[in-house]
């Protein structure tokens, strides 16, 4: 008798160890799963990402991609924003999200979230996201971001710096820009 307690013990090990291998299995398949389906390539059919009539679409501080979805406020959008709005977006990113608010550039928000998807993922991310524009500190490539806009062009408005107002960045903007991607341009501005 004494000798079947030590197999059954080492028995019932082997098998919590198993289940917990597969468990952990099972959580890192997820994880990675998360990482495909958010990939370029997911065209998944989240109704109300295709919609300008979700929550988001109403709130201020978002704008409206070509295709009539909601680009949403980096800095102020909640989390069920994110998860309504972008196609395939988990908890765990909306998490990485918030956790290195407050954005100041583009090119913070492609670091820190290039920790955990590939550079192709992020500049999907950024089709539904932006990060707010400060007229006088925000750097080209976060002034990339207003569409329309190329390299050239963002330079030359960092060179014209310093702006007396919102409104005179605009003013400087407008002759890059058409109206449409001007109107786009007032919603990305941080306000002063």
């Amino acid at each position: 008798m004494k000798m079947v307690r030590p197999r059954i013990i080492r028995s019932t090990m082997a098998v919590s160890v198993l289940l917990l291998t597969l468990a952990v299995g099972a959580c890192n398949s997820g994880s990675e799963n998360a990482r495909s389906t958010n990939g370029p390539a997911n065209t998944g059919s989240n109704p109300s990402a295709n919609t300008a009539s979700t929550p988001a679409a109403n709130q201020p501080g978002t704008t409206t991609t070509t295709a009539g979805t909601p680009k949403l406020n980096l800095n102020t959008a909640s989390a069920n924003d994110f998860l309504t709005t972008i196609p395939g977006m988990g908890n765990k990113m909306v998490h990485e999200f918030e956790e290195y608010r407050p954005y100041r550039s583009i090119q913070q928000f492609r670091k820190e979230i290039g920790k955990y998807v590939s550079p192709e993922q992020v500049a999907e991310y950024e089709k539904y996201v932006f990060v707010p524009i400060a007229v006088n500190d925000s750097d080209a490539a976060t002034l990339q971001q207003i569409p329309g806009l190329d390299a050239t062009e963002a330079q030359s408005l960092v060179s014209a710096r310093p702006f007396a107002s919102n409104d005179a960045f605009l003013s400087k903007l407008a002759g890059s820009v058409s109206e449409a991607e001007l109107a786009v341009a007032k919603t990305y501005i941080a306000n002063q």
